[in-house]
C-alpha cells in the first residue's frame, strides 16, 4: 500500500513538474517574441532619421510633418510595454503616411534614388514588424490560455505566472502599415 501511495505522489510531482515547464517555456517564448518586436522597431527607428534627412533637403519648408515623425519617432522609442507601444506606433506610422503624402507632392524628391531605396527598406521593415507582431501574439494567446486552463491555472496561480498583454494597435483605421503610392 505504501508504494502505491509514493507512486501517486511521485506521479502527481512529475504533473506538475510538466504544467509547470510548459508554462516556462511559453513565457521565455513570450519574452522572446518580445525582443523580436523590438529588433524590428529599433530597425525601423534607424531608418527614419535617413528618411526624414532626405525628405528635408527637398521640403525644407514642410518643417511642421518632419517634426512629427522625428516627435512620434522619439515617443515610439521610449514607450515601455505593449499597451503603450501600440499606442506610441500608431502615432509614428500616422506621421510617416504624412510624410510620404508630403513626398507626393515633390516630384523631384520621388526621383531621388536615395529616397526609393529608405521607402522599400522601410516597407520590408513594416512587414518583418507586422510578423513579429502576429507571432507575439500568437504566443501570448498560447500562454494566457495555459495559464487560464484547469489545471495549470493552479500552477500558474501557484509560481505567480501572470497573463501578458496583446500587442494591439487600438485604432482600426491605423492597423495597417504605410502604404506610399507613387
Amino acid at each position: 500500500m505504501g508504494w502505491i501511495v509514493l507512486a501517486v505522489l511521485v506521479l502527481l510531482v512529475m504533473i506538475v513538474i510538466g504544467m509547470y515547464n510548459s508554462l516556462v517555456r511559453l513565457r521565455a517564448a513570450c519574452d522572446s517574441a518580445w525582443a523580436d518586436i523590438d529588433v524590428q522597431l529599433k530597425r525601423r527607428y534607424d531608418l527614419i532619421p535617413n528618411l526624414v534627412e532626405t525628405v528635408k533637403a527637398y521640403a525644407a519648408h514642410e518643417k511642421g510633418a518632419l517634426e512629427a515623425v522625428i516627435n512620434a519617432r522619439a515617443k515610439a522609442m521610449s514607450a515601455q510595454g505593449p499597451e503603450a507601444k501600440g499606442a506610441a506606433e500608431t502615432q509614428l506610422t500616422q506621421s510617416l503616411k504624412s510624410l510620404f503624402a508630403l513626398a507626393e507632392a515633390y516630384p523631384q524628391l520621388r526621383a531621388v534614388e536615395a529616397f526609393n531605396q529608405l521607402q522599400g527598406s522601410l516597407n520590408q521593415i513594416e512587414d518583418a514588424v507586422q510578423n513579429a507582431r502576429r507571432y507575439y501574439n500568437a504566443v501570448v494567446r498560447d500562454y494566457n490560455a495555459k495559464t487560464q486552463e484547469i489545471p495549470t491555472n493552479l500552477i500558474a496561480g501557484w509560481f505567480n505566472f501572470v497573463g501578458r498583454q496583446f500587442f494591439e494597435v487600438t485604432d482600426t483605421v491605423q492597423r495597417e502599415p504605410p502604404k506610399v503610392q507613387f
